[in-house]
């Protein structure tokens, strides 16, 4: 486990919102990038995991591959552990947790797995072993094939205080991203909820480092360079944003909201919420740009009747956006008709707690 050597680095995306990811890992520089199931695959030294954290809006965790190798059995798992260079990565005073996945292996026991790991960790460095700990080693088995890693993000608490049907930051970066925004045009979220695809274009506007302000489980290990961490975090000078990005909910309560979730991001500047029903939205002054929304979507049995009248209300309403795109999440094509306007084939499927949702996006209306 030689620290300063490059690394596999596996950037975690949504299922289906993989190529966003990769996008973004592209832009910003990052070594190797490739897509796989569930996440992104890049390269580099531990510095380029903490990069990582700091600047991709779009990645849920980061995960640093450290050990990969063979294991028949239990015994031989065992053995090949202890034989790790733990001390090179985790600190004996840090306590750690193990969590272990099996899939088409010899080894099937999952928890039997994580606890041979853990014993190894214990008794070889001397790290105490807890169930809540911050650094978390996992281990994936798959076809005999055991790969380690450690999850360099940790507990990924998010930046913003919540409405109902919360939107992760990760997830609203992701899709504003498949959406075609690139930082440059004015942004609307017209049912906006606590704010958060108009607070995340703001920060993409602005150039705002994404964990700028967040602690991670890197901190905690035994390569970390306070120093060097620091430079990176203070890095590079935020910009300015040219358009304004605007939010409007019926819910006062929700405005209240978006706006202290702006003030606490920095981008209260830039960013204006207004009282507004659905009917009576209209276009901000000056260019045109993107309207991204989320509207209840009737996922239980039966309710899709009871939210077809708010998307053909939708519909109405945006068709006074003359030159402005949409982009609409919803569970089916259905309800995206139903707002009469001329939306592209959907992306695919992603998981949007626990309902399968999907972007559609139109072309500039007419």
């Amino acid at each position: 486990m030689d620290t300063s050597s490059r690394h596999e680095i596996f950037l975690v995306a949504p299922p289906g919102l993989e190529a966003p990811l990769y996008a973004e890992a592209v832009e910003r520089g990052f070594a190797g990038a490739r897509i796989g199931e569930g996440g992104v695959t890049v390269e580099g030294p531990w510095d380029e995991a903490w990069r990582a954290n700091l600047e991709l809006r779009g990645a849920s965790r980061v995960l640093v591959r450290i050990a990969s190798f063979r294991a028949m059995h239990l015994a031989q798992l065992d053995k090949r552990a202890r034989k790790l260079a733990w001390s090179e990565v985790l600190r004996a005073d840090r306590p750690v947790q193990v969590e272990a996945t099996c899939r088409r292996s010899k080894i099937y026991h999952s928890g039997a797995a994580a606890q041979r790991i853990a014993t190894a960790i214990r008794e070889e460095l001397g790290a105490p072993i807890a169930a809540d700990a911050q650094v978390v080693v996992k281990a994936r088995i798959e076809d005999d094939l055991v790969t380690i890693s450690v999850d360099t993000s940790g507990e990924m608490l998010h930046k913003e205080a919540v409405n109902r049907a919360p939107m992760r930051e990760t997830l609203a970066a992701l899709f504003l991203r498949q959406a075609g925004y690139d930082g440059s045009g004015p942004v609307f979220d017209p049912m906006c909820g606590s704010g958060t695809f108009v607070i995340e274009a703001a920060e993409m506007a602005a150039g705002l480092k994404p964990g700028r302000d967040r602690r991670f489980a890197f901190e905690q290990l035994a390569n970390f360079d306070a120093a060097a961490w620091a430079a990176m975090r203070t890095a590079g000078a935020n910009g300015v944003p040219v358009a304004r990005f605007y939010g409007s909910d019926r819910d006062p309560g929700a405005i209240r909201m978006s706006r202290a979730n702006a003030e606490r991001a920095g981008v209260a500047d830039w960013t204006s919420f207004a009282e507004a029903d659905i009917a009576d939205i209209v276009p901000p002054e000056g260019a045109p740009g993107l309207v991204i929304v989320n509207p209840p979507y009737g996922a239980r049995i039966g309710e899709r009747g009871a939210v077809t009248p708010l998307y053909r209300t939708l519909g109405r309403s945006l068709a006074r956006f003359s030159g402005w795109r949409v982009a609409l999440i919803t569970t089916e094509a259905g309800l995206a008709r139903a707002t009469g306007l001329p939306f592209a084939a959907p992306y695919p499927p992603v998981s949007h707690g626990g309902i399968r949702v999907s972007l559609f996006v139109t072309p500039p209306l007419k």
